[in-house]
Formats: C-alpha cells, structure tokens, sequence
C-alpha cells in the first residue's frame, strides 16, 4: 500500500483533502507525516490560507501519533485522510482494532503511552467511532496558533 491520493482532480465545491493507506512499516510513519506538510503547502498556495508555523508541526505531530498508535495496536493497514475545513484541518485515521483507546492520565513517571495525551492537548476536538470492523479516529486541528502567533505565510 501507501498510496496518496492528492485532492487535485476534485469536482468543483468537493472537500480539498488528502488520502493514504499504509501497511505499518516505521518508514509509513514518515510517509505520513510528510503527506501532511505536503498537503498544508497546498493549503497556502492553492487556497491562499495561512498556515502558522505551530499549525503545520501540531497537524504533523497529530498525524504521526494517530498514525503510530493504528501500527502499534491494530493488526493490518490503517488509512489516513486529511481534509480542510474552513479554518482547520480534520485528520482521520480508520485502523482496524474493536478497542477503543484509552487516554491516560498525566504521569510525568510513566515511560511512553503519552500519545493520546499529546493529541488531545493540541487538538480543538477529538473523538473515536466504533465502526464495523475497527474504528475511526478523528483530531482537528486549527490552521492558525493561538493568540500573538502569526502566520507563516509561506509553504509550511
């Protein structure tokens, strides 16, 4: 697998997104996130929208997790879609585990299973559906940093 699938050839008014399936080698991992800095350059130049500098390594660092934990926990391929909504990019990741993923509570102590800590911190929303056969994680993530943060106005 790991196949892209570029949003260039959309009908008019479709979603502008991204999609990729990959089979869970650690090179996927990059794969992936590298289709999401792809995927923000075309944000900016094809949409004109700001990306910030803290948007474009949060999608990025969403991406790998989301990725990360599909490969760690679910047997089989996971895909990825990235899409942009108005002022935010959704990330979804559909894997095929039935169980649903638990987030932890905060311990500094604790070595790794800090993923889902990280995603929720840096998301404005996160959610995981059961689906017939595994289930579908969902994080947003702003295109702009918080308050004082400007844009990057170039290719993230």
């Amino acid at each position: 697998m790991g196949g892209d699938t570029a949003g260039h050839d959309r009908p008019a008014g479709a979603p502008f997104r991204v999609s990729a399936a990959y089979e869970g080698s650690t090179p996927d991992i990059a794969r992936a996130r590298e289709l999401a800095r792809s995927f923000l350059g075309q944000v900016w130049s094809a949409h004109g929208l700001p990306v910030s500098e803290r948007a474009s390594g949060t999608v990025q660092l969403v991406v790998s997790e989301l990725v990360t934990n599909a490969f760690k926990y679910a047997p089989g391929p996971c895909l990825l879609d990235i899409e942009l909504l108005e002022a935010s990019v959704r990330i979804t990741v559909w894997d095929s585990a039935l169980d649903l993923p638990v987030i932890m509570a905060p311990e500094p102590g604790r070595a790794g299973q800090h993923g889902l800590e990280i995603v929720t911190a840096l998301s404005e929303s996160f959610a995981v559906y059961p689906e017939p056969v595994g289930k579908r994680t969902v994080a947003t993530v702003p295109l702009t940093g918080g308050p004082g943060e400007a844009a990057a106005g170039r290719r993230p």
